[in-house]
């Protein structure tokens, strides 16, 4: 897990905003976006598990390759 290092900003005593830095916001994005490109994979084999499919060698004959 990353570890954070955010600067609470207050308004009238009440918490608004967490400031991060850059590096440690870049990171959240990355994990962020490689759980969102799992839950992609999953949904896409689950919705295809059923579709037949075709060897390598078949997909090459097929091609002319």
């Amino acid at each position: 897990m990353i570890e954070l290092h955010p600067n609470i900003l207050e308004n009238n005593g009440v918490k608004q905003f967490a400031v991060l830095p850059y590096d440690e916001f870049i990171k959240i994005n990355e994990l962020l976006n490689d759980y969102q490109d799992l839950k992609d994979l999953r949904k896409a084999v689950t919705k295809e598990k059923d579709i037949p499919g075709i060897s390598l060698s078949e997909a090459k004959k097929q091609l002319g390759i």
